[in-house]
């Protein structure tokens, strides 16, 4: 098997257990929750094709909510996140950037280009998210306020897991 291809399995297994097993029971101020787990999603290849992204979109959401009894919403928001990809990769930059073996993270890209990738990515999965789990309009303004903050919060987490577990391009 491909070593990039076992990475990405790894991955895969780590942020799930990581987000079961510790991040799923960190709640600040109350409504403020890091998840993490999208960082599997934002890190595929550039050359992942889309039927793959939406299966691994799914089976990540579906690995999430299988634990944690949710019924559904992760799974819908990481796919919806996964499917909203290459649209987003189309906004912040033309495909003409990306060199074969490159990789979607702050070790070939840089900080700026990751912050604006990750923020557009996490913001959109989070606003599936929190908008299914309230499923109601008349509660949008604080939904958005929720997402905001938890977006932000999950960005700075993605970028420390990035800068802690990822070598130093020499």
């Amino acid at each position: 098997m491909n070593n990039e291809v076992l990475k990405n399995i790894l991955r895969y297994f780590l942020l799930a257990a990581a987000q079961v097993m510790v991040l799923n029971h960190i709640n600040l101020v109350g409504f403020l929750n890091p998840y993490v787990y999208v960082l599997f999603i934002l890190l595929l290849p550039f050359e992942t094709p889309a039927w793959l992204l939406l299966l691994a979109g799914f089976g990540m959401g579906f690995t999430i909510d299988a634990f944690t009894n949710s019924w559904g919403l992760h799974t819908a928001a990481a796919t919806f996140m996964a499917f909203s990809r290459p649209g987003v990769l189309g906004l912040i930059t033309s495909k003409k950037e990306y060199e074969p073996g490159i990789r979607p993270g702050i070790r070939d890209l840089g900080l700026n280009w990751f912050l604006s990738y990750g923020f557009f990515m996490i913001f959109l999965h989070h606003f599936a998210l929190f908008l299914l789990e309230a499923f109601r309009f008349s509660e949008f303004f604080p939904t958005l306020l929720r997402v905001v903050l938890n977006t932000i919060l999950t960005l700075v987490i993605c970028v420390l897991v990035q800068y802690l577990f990822t070598r130093s391009k020499k």
